[in-house]
């Protein structure tokens, strides 16, 4: 437990005190965030002006910080590395880059746009799967569909089933997150709950291990190094979202976001809760899903009409004339609704499997 605290306050101390300093030196170097004014071209999209100039690519402090809070919690005694724990950092900074890189383009040009879309996607999906093949072959990981726990349902996916499987999770948890960081402190928020989650299902693992315990229900591999991981990042995305909240002082950019996106989605994989994890990154989940739906009506609709009045619907509602702090804290209020529901579920599955 103690392991637990050290990478938790670790993380958190080193992203408050980390961002502080990146900030100071984006703004000296105007590293900012563009924000596009309000023309005929974007005149959908709400107000958001007053955020030009504030400087952008945060995450690499988060990050960083959740690094050194996993090896700050392994000095303590009992704590060991883990292969599991070097694919999730792995498959973090891998698609963090290609955010970086994404963020770089944007702020060189004064543009909103880097990458093209088409193009970043594909660089992201290829990424996702060179993540899940260095997964299944770097760890021993379980292969069969999962909820709860392995046998449940625990169906036999085989190797390729499973590469299919984690890309698809990586790439789109990774692009989910991505589309909700749109808000001041939204998408750190509600990743901090999740990230908290996992540590409680990593330890809980742990604790009711096959082979180890009384009860031998789990079958997670290393579940204690993934709780610190967990915990690690939980307190790293805590730490940036002091300076992260409304009104932000600096933005993570894509390389936060496709980063925190991509230890949600390792996390699910390495704990055996696949299915588990659209409902804690049901935010996530919402976000994505109304971006698919907008594009659909208005391609159905001949380009005519929207659903929404403008995607994500993080935006819809500051349109509708909510004030931006009031849609980020019901949004945050959603997301520790789902995620408290999955643990709900999590901790009924283990009662009754346990006989309690």
């Amino acid at each position: 437990m103690k392991a637990l605290f050290v990478g938790a306050a670790v993380a958190m101390l080193t992203s408050l005190f980390g961002t502080k300093v990146l900030i100071g030196l984006f703004q000296r170097r105007s590293l900012a965030q563009p924000i596009l004014a309000k023309d005929e071209r974007n005149a959908r999209a709400p107000e958001h002006q007053h955020k030009a100039g504030t400087p952008t690519m945060g995450g690499l402090a988060f990050l960083l910080a959740a690094l050194v809070g996993y090896l700050a919690a392994h000095t303590m005694e009992g704590t060991f590395f883990s292969d599991q724990a070097l694919v999730v950092f792995g498959g973090v900074f891998l698609l963090a880059a290609v955010g970086l890189l994404d963020d770089v383009l944007k702020v060189r040009k004064r543009h909103n746009k880097g990458i093209f879309w088409k193009t970043k996607s594909h660089i992201m999906l290829a990424m996702s799967l060179v993540i899940a093949v260095l997964l299944v072959n770097v760890v021993d990981i379980n292969t069969k569909l999962s909820f709860t726990r392995a046998d449940l349902p625990g169906w036999e996916l085989g190797v390729v089933g499973y590469l299919v499987l984690s890309t698809f999770m990586i790439f789109s948890t990774a692009h989910a997150v991505n589309v909700t960081d749109g808000l001041d402190g939204l998408a750190a928020g509600s990743a901090t709950m999740g990230f908290f989650a996992f540590t409680i299902i990593a330890f809980w693992g742990f604790r009711n291990l096959q082979g180890v315990s009384k009860t031998e229900i789990y079958e997670i591999v290393n579940p204690f190094d993934l709780s610190i991981v967990a915990v690690a990042f939980g307190g790293a995305c805590l730490g940036f979202l002091w300076w992260n909240a409304a009104p932000a002082r600096i933005f993570m950019g894509d390389v936060g976001s496709q980063g925190l996106g991509a230890a949600l989605a390792l996390l699910a994989l390495t704990t055996n809760t696949h299915l588990l994890l659209p409902l804690i990154c049901g935010l996530y989940v919402m976000e994505i899903l109304s971006v698919a739906i907008q594009m659909t009506v208005f391609k159905a609709s001949g380009r005519t009409r929207r659903l929404f009045r403008m995607s994500p619907i993080h935006h819809h509602f500051e349109l509708a004339g909510w004030p931006e702090t009031t849609v980020i804290i019901r949004f945050w209020i959603l997301a520790g609704l789902c995620v408290a529901t999955a643990l709900g579920i999590y901790y009924a599955d283990f009662a009754r499997t346990a006989g309690l």
